[in-house]
């Protein structure tokens, strides 16, 4: 008997025309019910992450995705060994934001002569737009004083490119809802500024708006009215401008999703020097072949992973590792891509090279964790789920009510039109936008950037954090902590005639060692003699007398011994997880110096906050488990997961988040940024990488930990002042909706309750200013 093996394939297409969370579902749905079909829809990245069998073809999926109402684009084809591998970020479908900010396919390298224009320079006219012509069309209407003969004209002509040309995204989106029988806020708002400018159109034309002298006062009395003297070209105007604004600044954050990818390749080597027929040839990366043997000088990236076949130095890869101690290497020791060369001459065999490099599997990481989270819906949608369908019910009722009553056509649709109009979310535009402008500008002055709203829905949820060590809890570079030195030996002559010594040395280690000595003892002499001692650390001459600094073992090679006291001083510190360093001269041992990775003095206090705030602390870390349980043990951590490589951290988060918990990370390396990004809420450190901080969901500029919870706590405020906003945008609509279906909403208390909802909402978001940071 013979068993049918199913192969399946991987794809990732970038998804046009969705408008909200529930786009991505009915895309989703649609996916999955094709045989052998296993998608995945993100609406915050626009992109469809699909698994298909034998019997599919990419051609088939994108038309599935056509005839649910929706665009999407293949993936590139493969490019040319000079150019990224079709395996590696970048090489992948670009998606742009159309002029509504929902992503639309371009072909990869499209540009220059004949490409379409930046959607969002079309969405940031749009805007302006609507801002420079709705303004006074506002005015005119909500001061008196100010409608002279004829306003009213005035007001249609600045109006209707508003209602036309800026509105028209909403007004597409709510016709590609319709037809697949979905209302979104989209459906709304333009029902709302359709409904407000066409009953003006009708009471300007056929009505007595259009009169001369015709004005609105300020009559707050509810009364019925048949609507013929009313015109609500401000209302179409004002909500059009509103929530184009908080369009803009959504896609303009949206813009930066890429930058991870981005900033981790740009870390890598550019160029690099082969060694070919004997002589040094200086080469992009890109031409590199596994088997070409390349030179790292000291202070040089290591081009690609590698073999050593020719050297030995200190290689710090604490940006990729997350170890905060330089790894000493020689002949036949691997190496990886974009580590630092920190001290002698290697020469390198190529092993792995574009996308098989270490640097590539994590920006792939990076990729499939951001792809991988789920986008948080955003509230007004969640809402208007339920809210649209039952006030365009409403209206419809209404009218169908008023007729049936014998009350009229011309007072029937005016009753049914206000129902959409005080319906119209004019507060609901500004309800996230400012609240979200306001809470971020506060967070920018305080050194905390908020990359958007979806971020604070996880602030609130968020139970567990997970801080990395090196760079977030410590300092992440080598400090002296500690001198230890034997009866009657001076301390200041040890750092003067070490510190000498080391200062001549470009390993990170012996630079901590001199920049703490020049930091107690001041100038340091010059050595008369100098030697490095491969592996082992320096000897020379100092002051006249013969120094050694380094390990034990170049104490032995010189037939000395450690007394007792400089022996137990050295066990002590390297239980610690401290590096300890031999100090002798002429003959004699006479000290021990400790150099760590020293932890920030606000660390034990910022983990003091985080449990305040319901968070409950683990130490993540590269460096050894003795290093990280004393830093743990310093700073009150009590779980500890150390010796993780980069792509175990983000099995780790994973494996949290199948537990149940909600977890957010603190990092700063590139070894964060794939855990950044998987982690519920990623928050990087200002002071790390690019990699690290476009990866995460907040951005710490100061390299404080205690940051980290002044932006949780600034998160949640904003948040909590969102919903509250949200709340009373609808409260006003739905308060006023029974008088509008009653046909008693007189139009300037619907100008005025509209107009006190928007002043609610920018006043309780202003409150955001007064947000006090605690440290």
């Amino acid at each position: 008997m013979t068993s049918t093996v199913t192969e399946t394939a991987e794809v990732e297409l970038a998804i046009g025309g969705m408008t909200c969370a529930s786009c991505a579902a009915r895309i989703e749905k649609k996916l999955n019910r094709m045989d052998g079909v296993a998608a995945t829809v993100n609406y915050a990245t626009e992109k469809a992450k699909v698994s298909y069998g034998d019997g599919v073809t990419v051609a088939d999926l994108i038309d599935t995705v056509k005839a649910t109402g929706y665009s999407a684009a293949p993936p590139a084809p493969a490019r040319s060994r000079r150019s990224a591998p079709s395996g590696a970020p970048g090489a992948r479908a670009v998606a742009a934001a159309d002029d509504a900010g929902h992503a639309q396919p371009r072909a990869p390298g499209a540009g220059g002569v004949g490409a379409a224009p930046d959607p969002l320079v079309t969405l940031r006219e749009r805007l302006i737009t609507a801002i420079v012509l709705a303004v006074p069309v506002i005015a005119m209407a909500m001061v008196p004083a100010w409608q002279f003969e004829n306003w009213q004209w005035l007001s249609l002509t600045l109006a209707a490119p508003v209602v036309t040309y800026a509105a028209w995204p909403f007004h597409r989106a709510a016709f590609t809802n319709a037809r697949h029988g979905a209302a979104t806020m989209d459906t709304l708002i333009s029902l709302g500024t359709s409904a407000a400018f066409l009953w003006s159109l009708w009471a300007l034309f056929f009505g007595t708006a259009g009169t001369p002298g015709m004005t609105h006062g300020f009559e707050l009395t509810i009364a019925r009215t048949d609507g013929a003297g009313n015109i609500y070209l401000e209302a179409a105007a004002g909500v059009t401008a509103f929530i184009l604004a908080g369009r803009y600044f959504e896609v303009r954050s949206k813009r930066k999703a890429g930058a991870a990818l981005k900033a981790l390749l740009e870390l890598g080597a550019k160029e690099v020097t082969v060694v070919r027929g004997g002589r040094e040839e200086r080469i992009a990366v890109e031409d590199l072949a596994v088997g070409d043997r390349f030179v790292v000088r000291p202070g040089e990236k290591i081009a690609t992973d590698g073999l050593i076949v020719e050297g030995s130095s200190a290689v710090d890869a604490s940006m990729l590792t997350g170890e905060s101690v330089p790894v000493e290497v020689t002949t036949g020791d691997a190496v990886t891509g974009a580590t630092l060369n920190a001290g002698g001459r290697l020469v390198v065999e190529a092993t792995r090279v574009g996308a098989d490099t270490q640097l590539a599997r994590m920006a792939k990481l990076v990729e499939d964790a951001q792809n991988g989270k789920a986008a948080a819906q955003r509230l007004a949608d969640r809402i208007s789920a339920v809210f649209v369908p039952v006030v365009i019910a409403l209206a419809v009722g209404t009218l169908g009510f008023w007729l049936g009553n014998g009350a009229g056509l011309t007072a029937a649709f005016t009753a049914a039109v206000a129902v959409l109009i005080i319906a119209c979310p004019c507060a609901l535009g500004l309800a996230t936008p400012t609240a979200l402008m306001v809470g971020t500008g506060r967070g920018a002055q305080l050194g905390i950037l908020i990359k958007g709203p979806e971020v604070l829905e996880t602030t609130r949820r968020a139970d567990t954090i997970v801080l990395d060590k090196t760079g977030t809890v410590t300092t992440g570079k080598m400090t002296l902590l500690a001198t230890h030195t034997t009866d009657g030996t001076d301390a200041d002559e040890v750092l003067r005639l070490a510190g000498a010594l080391e200062y001549a040395s470009e390993h990170p280690i012996a630079q901590a060692v001199a920049a703490g000595a020049m930091e107690r003892v001041g100038t340091l002499p010059t050595p008369e003699d100098f030697a490095n001692v491969p592996g082992l650390g320096v000897q020379g001459v100092v002051a006249g007398h013969a120094v050694l600094v380094g390990r034990e073992k170049l104490l032995h090679a010189w037939a000395m011994d450690l007394p007792d006291a400089l022996r137990q001083a050295k066990d002590a510190a390297q239980a610690r997880g401290r590096t300890a360093i031999v100090v002798a001269w002429d003959g004699r041992a006479r000290a021990v110096l400790e150099v760590a990775d020293a932890v920030k003095d606000t660390s034990a206090e910022a983990v003091a906050r985080l449990r305040a705030l319901g968070l409950a602390p683990i130490l993540l870390t590269g460096d050894n488990a003795a290093v990280a349980h004393a830093v743990a043990h310093e700073v009150g951590i009590d779980e500890v997961i150390a010796e993780v490589m980069p792509q175990d951290k983000v099995d780790v988060i994973k494996r949290l988040q199948a537990e149940g918990r909600s977890v957010a990370m603190v990092g700063d390396g590139v070894n964060d940024a794939a855990a950044l990004a998987q982690a519920d809420l990623g928050l990087a450190m200002g002071t790390g990488t690019d990699a690290a901080i476009e990866a995460g969901d907040l951005t710490l500029v100061r390299g404080d930990l205690r940051a980290a919870a002044d932006a949780i706590r600034l998160s949640r405020r904003t948040l909590r002042t969102i919903r509250s906003n949200l709340f009373w945008a609808f409260a006003y609509n739905v308060a006023a909706l029974p008088l509008a279906a009653a046909g008693l909403l007189n139009p300037m208390i619907a100008g005025a309750a509209m107009a006190f909802s928007s002043v609610f909402v920018v006043g309780n978001s202003l409150r955001l200013r007064r947000f006090r940071a605690l440290t």
